[in-house]
């Protein structure tokens, strides 16, 4: 579910993840692959796959993939005791 399969003549395979607006997150190249490995890595990615082509998707799903990409995340700045400081809102400036 949410994944396309475009065949580029000449170009070498690659996995490229777009945002929910297309933009382009990431790009895994995928050459040196095999099927079984490729099929693993998309289920590792956390994307749903149907039992069959019209089968349905289960909502927790419908975005997939379900969870974040690991190189995505933003980095977390840790404090001395190792703790994560608190997160501010966009327009809750630290030094007011």
């Amino acid at each position: 579910h949410n994944l396309e399969m475009k065949h580029l003549p000449g170009a070498d395979p690659e996995l490229v993840l777009l945002s929910h607006r297309y933009e382009e997150l990431e790009r895994i190249p995928l050459s040196d692959m095999n099927r079984e490995e490729i099929n693993q890595l998309v289920q590792e990615l956390g994307f749903y796959r149907k039992e069959t082509a019209d089968a349905p998707v289960p909502e927790e799903f419908q975005f997939a993939p379900a969870k974040p990409l690991p190189t995505l995340l933003p980095p977390q700045a840790s404090t001395i005791d190792g703790n994560t400081p608190p997160r501010r809102d966009k327009e809750e400036h630290p030094d007011l």
